[in-house]
């Protein structure tokens, strides 16, 4: 008899499928040969437990954009996009382009960094008191406190760089590291740990360190399963499976190698001159590594709100790793006086960074959910916190949309800059999500309206 349980800890959580082992719980993927455990003789319920969740993803790179670079204009396959959008092009049929909104507040600050960054997602002020940390609480996290009881981790909080802890001009930096906020005073925790993620995520729920292989753990039950369930679904559980598989192998690796982990003194003062301003780290590993977190997470349906910032605010990223773009850290490739070689290797940047989304939607595209995929089952945004970055423009934000969750509809542009003031809002999107999601506020930020054409 298999040992495969459902989840009972919250009611208000649809009923998951957990393949068990010694401390070990692995959650499976939505499958059609599976029953769905809908509350008895409701035909409502039934038909909402058999039907894929929808999820959200906000995904974050700094210091903004090249404008000359950054536009679409058209339709469907025919859409035509900017050099910057360039990673874009296989997926044209599955984006929403949108331009010209923006957050009051930000654009009002007098800070042109972190008084237009941690507000983002939340269209409050930013705190310029120095003894004051104040921001909004950012929309994802009212997601998460709203419905994030749903799944086992209300909401996933990753990025690449560490939170710092300086002063620029004189406000903390905690403001240029923290894109969610579970309170207006409050950043939400940032993990830039894979292998922590990882173990939160296929874990025991604690985050703990697994001494052996999940995929060990559960064997036994996989084995119990397969006969259970159909051909397709066989095939799903063994692509789910080697995933998890690939990530585990990943992780070790990259620890072996002293990657992605941070650095680790072992000296109180250094006994070597200081290094040069390479990272210690495989950058594009790295990001690798978060994506397919946050797609296992929905995947496993551990969380269905996840933000990723692939860097920091006034980011000091080095970005030699792309061909081409040597000698520059990133916040002076944005701001760059529009110097002809410095705009090139900008360029590189953006490119680089809407590579990472793309990688995301090819990742989630890929994954059957019973007919539909997994990004036709979410809604994926790829943003930034100015637009130009070199003017620190905060006029209009570079905003993509993807996926055909909630009933997006996505080849498409949507330009609201020759709309009136109040129509093109940043939160006015956030609260047309947050619809989507389920949670129903009469406002929030800047404004109480939504944008119908979402």
């Amino acid at each position: 008899m298999t040992r495969i349980e459902r989840s009972a800890t919250n009611q208000r959580a649809s009923r998951r499928h957990f393949l068990r082992g010694a401390g070990v719980a692995l959650a499976l993927p939505w499958m059609e040969s599976l029953p769905s455990f809908a509350a008895e003789g409701s035909k409502t319920a039934s038909k909402a437990a058999s039907k894929p969740p929808l999820r959200f993803a906000c995904i974050y790179f700094s210091n903004g954009v090249e404008p000359v670079h950054w536009w679409a204009k058209g339709s469907g396959a025919s859409m035509e996009i900017g050099p910057a959008l360039k990673p874009m092009e296989p997926f044209r049929e599955d984006i929403i382009f949108i331009r010209g909104l923006y957050n009051r507040k930000a654009l009002e600050s007098t800070s042109p960094h972190l008084g237009r960054m941690a507000n983002l997602l939340s269209g409050e002020t930013v705190s310029l008191d120095p003894s004051v940390i104040r921001v909004g609480t950012s929309f994802d996290q009212i997601l998460a406190q709203e419905i994030g009881g749903q799944t086992p981790v209300r909401s996933l909080v990753l990025g690449i760089e560490p939170n710092e802890l300086r002063l620029e001009d004189g406000l903390s930096m905690i403001y240029g590291s923290c894109l969610s906020w579970t309170s207006p005073s409050k950043p939400a925790a940032k993990e830039i740990y894979p292998s922590r993620t990882f173990d939160l995520l296929v874990g025991d729920g604690t985050g703990r360190q697994l001494d052996r292989s999940i995929l060990d753990e559960v064997l036994e039950d996989t084995k119990a399963l397969q006969p259970k369930i159909s051909r397709n679904d066989r095939l799903k559980l063994d692509e789910y499976l080697e995933s998890v598989r690939s990530i585990e192998k990943r992780i070790d690796q990259a620890s072996k190698e002293q990657r992605l982990e941070g650095w680790k003194p072992s000296l109180s003062k250094p006994n070597m001159p200081r290094p040069d301003d390479k990272l210690p780290q495989n950058v594009p590993e790295h990001m690798k590594l978060m994506l397919d977190l946050i797609v296992l997470a929905f995947q496993m349906d551990k969380t269905r709100i996840a933000t990723l910032m692939l860097n920091n605010d006034l980011s000091q990223m080095n970005f030699n790793f792309l061909e081409g773009v040597q000698g520059a850290l990133h916040l002076d490739l944005t701001h760059n006086g529009k110097a002809p070689a410095l705009e090139a290797m900008y360029l590189k940047t953006n490119q680089f960074h809407v590579q990472q989304f793309a990688y995301l939607l090819e990742r989630m595209k890929a994954i059957d959910e019973g007919g539909t995929s997994l990004l036709d089952n979410s809604m994926l945004m790829l943003c930034s916190s100015l637009f130009d970055g070199d003017a620190h423009s905060a006029d209009q934000l570079p905003i993509l949309l993807a996926g055909r969750g909630g009933g997006l509809k996505p080849g498409r542009v949507l330009d609201y800059l020759d709309k009136g003031d109040d129509n093109r809002r940043a939160c006015s999107l956030y609260l047309t999500l947050m619809d989507k999601m389920g949670v129903h506020l009469e406002r929030f930020g800047d404004t109480d309206k939504r944008l119908t054409e979402i």
